[in-house]
């Protein structure tokens, strides 16, 4: 795909892997609209990443139906139309069992995790298609094919999120639009409430995720590579 000039709307981008995927594609040519649910992160993001190209922005939580619908309007009122759409935005809840994790942090994890991305494709293909074709990039995660205790809610979402993503390819791949979804192993951010530090430098960082996604972009568009795992290439021993 040639890139310059052409639209990406990114989900939960105020901060973390999000915002490094809005400024490596903005670095690209690409005009970016980002949402976020935090008006004060949202507006420091646009704010900065204003220096590297043209973007916009708009609050959003993507468990609303409405709200995501309304953010795409926008971003095609702004900007004239969507070509690529990356759904980056998710949450976790960790460290607690089935027994006693919460209803409303599961319903939590799977309405924004999973949900949002349907709302967020559903609303956003009739724009892609009106520009003749495009790509969507689903962020999941390695958790999305390995289960782990203690993990049940983010492991449903981001299983889902798989399945869902492939069932997408396959149904909208002769519209010239492709799918692909990466699963990263650890990221160097505050996700989950972790912490960002030198300790954890042998983390995937923000920006090899965004690379990623510029790399799928960039692709020849006579292949789909629909499954990207990414791993720390030299994890600790143990």
């Amino acid at each position: 795909m040639n890139l310059e000039n052409k639209v990406a709307v990114i989900t939960g981008a105020s901060k973390g892997i999000g915002k490094a995927i809005a400024e490596t594609l903005l670095h690209a040519g690409m005009t970016v609209f980002i949402c976020g649910r935090n008006k004060a992160d949202l507006d420091n993001a646009i704010s900065d990443l204003g220096r590297f190209g043209k973007v916009g922005g708009e609050i959003c939580d993507v468990r609303s139906e409405t709200q995501v619908k309304m953010m795409l309007d926008e971003c095609s009122r702004l900007f004239g139309g969507i070509d690529v759409l990356i759904n980056n935005a998710g949450v976790g809840v960790f460290g607690k069992t089935v027994e006693k994790l919460d209803p409303d942090d599961f319903r939590w994890v799977l309405e924004t995790n999973l949900f949002g991305v349907f709302y967020a494709c559903h609303y956003a293909l009739p724009y892609i298609n009106k520009r003749g074709g495009g790509y969507i990039i689903n962020i999941s995660s390695l958790a999305g094919q390995n289960a782990h205790p203690k993990m049940a809610a983010y492991n449903a979402s981001k299983f889902g999120l798989n399945g869902f993503s492939e069932a997408l390819m396959q149904e909208v791949r002769q519209d010239d639009i492709k799918v692909s979804y990466i699963c990263p192993g650890s990221v160097n951010t505050e996700f989950g409430d972790d912490k960002i530090s030198n300790e954890k430098a042998w983390q995937l960082q923000p920006e090899d995720v965004a690379q990623a996604v510029l790399d799928l972009l960039k692709h020849r568009s006579n292949s789909l590579p629909s499954k990207v795992e990414l791993r720390p290439s030299k994890p600790p021993k143990k």
